[in-house]
């Protein structure tokens, strides 16, 4: 009698599932429902094995209860290439064997999952070892809105334009962007922020610009002085929003506004 091997289970589903900058008020149902599936396993990041994740925090402080299998994952903070591809292999490499056995794997994100996230990594590295393994973005509140909420200012109205960048981006990079953008917001100030303040007062912004670290979290800070920030110490999950209301503006052509200087000589450029 010939022996017949059981056929694999399907392969399971990876879920970036965005949790919000820090209050568990902002977690969606969407994310909220699967985070109370009993048979999916969680993962979340880590920066390194001594520390916790926060992502985790806010789905903990929302009352959401850990599962039997859940799995930190290592994300360290550096720019070295080959340490990163490294480490996001073996966590790629982790999530397909766990998905290889039919579970659902979600992998936990503070803020939005498709935006500056760790999530994007996992997921491509993950698509180069299986181009067929399935991968679906929970979307999320991103840190610069539910700050805007936090501050009550808006982040855009009418025709305003808006930049969001890392400022590790550099400083001349932000300077030229404020000659087109009514709006910056700057993510992750941390390293370059004395040179941030030095660029906001000598172009008279410092009272158009706000300070916010871990929106919505119980150790929240908001500092309307960015001034008084010179010198000190910040959290990497901190940002500035920076107001630009004297940008010069093209003139209105039939409702639109006409491209700016530095837009032209952008696409002369190209």
């Amino acid at each position: 009698m010939t022996d017949l091997l059981a056929p694999a289970p399907p392969a399971g589903r990876l879920f970036g599932v965005s949790l919000g900058p820090g209050d568990p008020g902002l977690i969606t149902r969407r994310a909220w429902e699967l985070l109370e599936r009993p048979d999916a396993v969680w993962t979340y990041p880590v920066r390194s094995l001594r520390r916790e994740s926060y992502a985790l925090d806010i789905a903990l402080r929302a009352g959401l209860t850990l599962p039997a299998q859940h799995e930190a994952l290592l994300f360290p903070m550096t720019h070295d290439a080959e340490k990163l591809a490294r480490h996001w292999l073996k966590a790629a490499q982790t999530v397909q064997a766990l998905l290889a056995t039919g579970q659902d794997v979600l992998f936990l994100v503070e803020g939005d999952a498709s935006t500056y996230a760790s999530f994007c990594y996992l997921a491509r590295v993950l698509r180069e070892l299986d181009e067929t393994a399935q991968i679906e973005i929970v979307a999320g509140v991103n840190s610069f809105n539910a700050a805007c909420a936090r501050l009550q200012i808006p982040l855009s109205e009418q025709d305003d334009t808006i930049a969001i960048v890392p400022a590790a981006y550099g400083i001349a990079a932000v300077e030229k962007m404020l000659e087109d953008f009514d709006t910056l917001v700057l993510m992750k100030v941390k390293p370059l922020l004395d040179d941030l303040i030095d660029l906001l007062a000598r172009r008279g912004l410092l009272a158009h610009s706000r300070f916010i670290e871990k929106a919505g979290s119980p150790v929240e800070r908001i500092v309307l002085d960015v001034a008084s920030l010179k010198g000190t110490k910040v959290n990497y999950l901190s940002l500035l929003l920076v107001k630009n209301p004297n940008r010069v503006r093209g003139e209105m052509i039939r409702g639109c506004r006409k491209k700016t200087s530095t837009e032209l000589e952008e696409e002369t450029a190209a």
